[in-house]
């Protein structure tokens, strides 16, 4: 499954210059349309279909592994998020977490990924 993913984005480090460039050619990132009194969020519809379902695949599987893809998730389903939109939500903020480990050149740690939203104990 991650070769597909690594293989789909391509072996140039430089390719992407952020991970949001990232997240739109992987087709999981919202495109947003305001106008002065209108504000529409829709999910994005030309993309690389066999990268979409790995990731969504990915996105499927994490949350039985991870707690804070878990906790990501549950918080999504609280707001009252469909569950495929929680899954591409969630598929999107996994290909920024890729994005980081690539370019910083270090491995995926749980706590570093998820550690901006962990919730401070209540003392």
């Amino acid at each position: 499954m991650h070769g597909r993913v690594l293989a789909e984005f391509g072996d140039d480090p430089h390719r992407y210059a952020s991970a949001k460039a990232r997240k739109n050619y992987a087709g999981t990132s919202p495109i947003t349309r305001a106008s002065g009194r209108k504000k529409v969020v829709t999910a994005r519809y030309v993309l690389n279909d066999r990268l979409i379902d790995v990731l969504i695949a990915q996105a499927f599987s994490a949350p039985r592994v991870s707690p804070g893809a878990r906790a990501y998730c549950e918080k999504q389903r609280a707001r009252g998020i469909e569950f495929n939109a929680a899954l591409r939500q969630l598929a999107n903020r996994l290909v920024g977490i890729l994005h980081d480990c690539l370019k910083t050149g270090t491995r995926y740690d749980e706590a570093t990924a998820w550690s901006h939203r962990a919730h401070p104990l209540a003392a």
